[in-house]
């Protein structure tokens, strides 16, 4: 299974071979170095391979997290359950991948704060006819005495709340561009997050 650690930087479009263009998005994919390996025989019970990446000072690193990378200083580590075998120390780097690999991008959605109904959820709103007075954005009723839930409102119920930051995993994605050497990755279509977010590029 090839994987890596990739940072958003925006998107651009790709000529193919047959002339026509094709949305990408830019990754920063700068190379990563195996923390740790765990194996279903170990102490851990299960394949993975840990990595870290990024730099970051040491006397804003934990004690726990020092000793556990034999005090280097990662900015993120992040955990691949995997079978294939890999060395502590080493590293991993955009060549892994291929022009026209097929991937999936995991990360976290851009965050939009509390929302109402309406952003959130789609909702229509109230008529904007004569009459009405404040409910153009209002989400109706929610249940109430005598509705399907017995005077209460039902788990799920669909309301304002917080929006976005959510983990998101977008599948069958294509390798368009690898610059192994400027630490780049193209892959085709939309990928979540906003620019900086840090996102998991895993072999599909």
């Amino acid at each position: 299974m090839k994987f890596i650690l990739a940072k958003k930087e925006g998107m651009t479009r790709v000529f193919g071979e047959d002339g026509r263009a094709r949305a990408g998005t830019i990754l920063a994919a700068d190379p990563v170095t195996v923390t740790a390996v765990k194996t279903k025989e170990g102490k851990d019970a299960y394949s993975a391979v840990q990595v870290g990446a990024g730099v970051r000072r040491t006397k804003n690193i934990s004690k726990a997290i020092l000793g556990h990378t034999k005090g280097k200083g990662y900015t993120d580590i992040r955990e691949f359950r995997t079978d294939d075998s890999a060395e502590v120390g080493s590293t991993i780097d955009a060549s892994v991948f291929a022009v026209g690999d097929v991937v999936q991008v995991s990360g976290l959605t851009k965050g939009k704060g509390f929302a109402g109904v309406v952003k959130r959820h789609g909702f229509h709103g109230g008529p904007r006819s004569h009459g009405q007075k404040h409910t153009e954005r209002s989400p109706g009723s929610i249940g109430g005495s005598g509705g399907r839930a017995g005077g209460r409102v039902a788990k799920g119920m669909r309301m304002a709340g917080r929006m976005g930051s959510d983990r998101v995993t977008v599948t069958n994605l294509k390798v368009l561009v690898v610059d192994a050497l400027a630490g780049k990755l193209i892959v085709s279509g939309a990928v979540p997050g906003r620019r900086g977010t840090l996102l998991e590029v895993v072999s599909a």
